[in-house]
């Protein structure tokens, strides 16, 4: 028999509970990685083709979005995808790949659209090359590629929203 067991079993009892709290206290209070957030510097209607010029009605819409990665690494965006909606209707898909940001820094992406227009789309692209406001937004996700950490995506969600307002391309 040992006889030093039984002293021992107040002492397990005492730091079971201290293991957990010192274990508990070394795990992080925030996520490891934070999502990227999105801006737009500038969304434009650079112009508008009409059936009488051109076999079909084009719009083409040039957009500036700012990439911002608030993390202490540099982060690789495998791909962002979103869909962007003029008042509630989807009018084109941007496919934006390989995007690279900084540790605590910003990447601008620029997008150069043809969209093909339709009779649901028509309105709102007439509003905005005459000068009027229209509502906007890109719904989306992105895939980071973590290297070893694999390669999640996020969402989809809204990346980001606004009015388009610019001075009129059409009387």
């Amino acid at each position: 028999m040992l006889p030093a067991l039984p002293r021992l079993r107040p002492v397990r009892v005492l730091l079971a509970p201290l293991l957990a709290l010192s274990l508990a206290a070394c795990m992080p209070s925030q996520p490891i990685i934070a999502v990227p957030t999105f801006q737009v510097q500038s969304v434009r209607l650079t112009g508008l083709t009409l059936p009488p010029f051109s076999a079909s009605a084009t719009a083409y819409l040039t957009l500036q979005l700012l990439v911002n990665n608030p993390n202490p690494i540099p982060l690789h965006m495998a791909n962002i995808a979103a869909n962007v909606v003029l008042d509630g209707t989807e009018v084109a898909k941007i496919n934006l790949p390989d995007v690279d940001l900084p540790a605590r820094g910003s990447a601008t992406q620029r997008a150069d659209l043809s969209i093909p227009v339709t009779l649901a789309t028509a309105a709102n692209f007439l509003k905005v090359a005459r000068g009027q406001q229209v509502s906007y937004r890109l719904d989306g996700t992105f895939t980071a590629d973590l290297g070893l950490l694999g390669r999640p995506s996020f969402g989809p969600f809204t990346l980001v929203q606004g009015v388009l307002q610019q001075p009129a391309i059409l009387p």
